[in-house]
């Protein structure tokens, strides 16, 4: 029944069993070469020095709470602060956080142990955290022009006095 079936699979996919023998496969006994993240001789992790003590932790689950994040990140170092970010409106998580360790040799330790590891079910990605970039302050909304009449126009909402 067995080489009925794979017979049958041969003609469907190709139409005649000749054509499927003619086809050939090339498999390559060795991986891509790639120099990042991972070291292909010994399979240590290479990433960048940190300069920093603090990390983004991303890819959390909506269930990761602050004090579950703590817990997980503790066994490092001295911990300063562990941060979920929540939603304003509804309160639940979107999915990062951040983490503050004492020394930046207690981060590197908690960034080499946690990546790519599972908390909470989900797969978390920890990285040195970057900046906060401040956005310029700009006018949402421009200011009325005055008419020769001394009404001022604006344009998104129509005529004001």
């Amino acid at each position: 029944m067995a080489l009925s079936s794979s017979t049958a699979f041969r003609r469907i996919l190709r139409g005649t069993s000749s054509s499927f023998s003619q086809l050939k496969f090339t498999f390559s006994p060795r991986r891509q070469s790639s120099s990042f993240p991972l070291d292909e001789d010994s399979g240590i992790k290479e990433l960048p020095p940190l300069t920093t003590p603090k990390l983004f932790v991303s890819g959390l689950s909506r269930l990761t709470t602050d004090e579950k994040l703590k817990d997980a990140f503790s066994p490092f170092g001295q911990l300063l602060e562990a941060k979920v970010i929540t939603d304003r409106v509804s309160g639940r998580s979107k999915g990062f956080g951040f983490i503050s360790y004492a020394t930046i040799e207690e981060a590197d330790k908690a960034r080499y142990a946690m990546n790519a590891k599972f908390l909470d079910g989900w797969v978390i990605f920890v990285d040195p955290a970057k900046p906060k970039e401040r956005r310029p302050l700009t006018s949402s909304s421009p200011e009325p022009e005055a008419s020769e009449t001394g009404f001022r126009s604006n344009k998104t909402i129509g005529w004001c006095g």
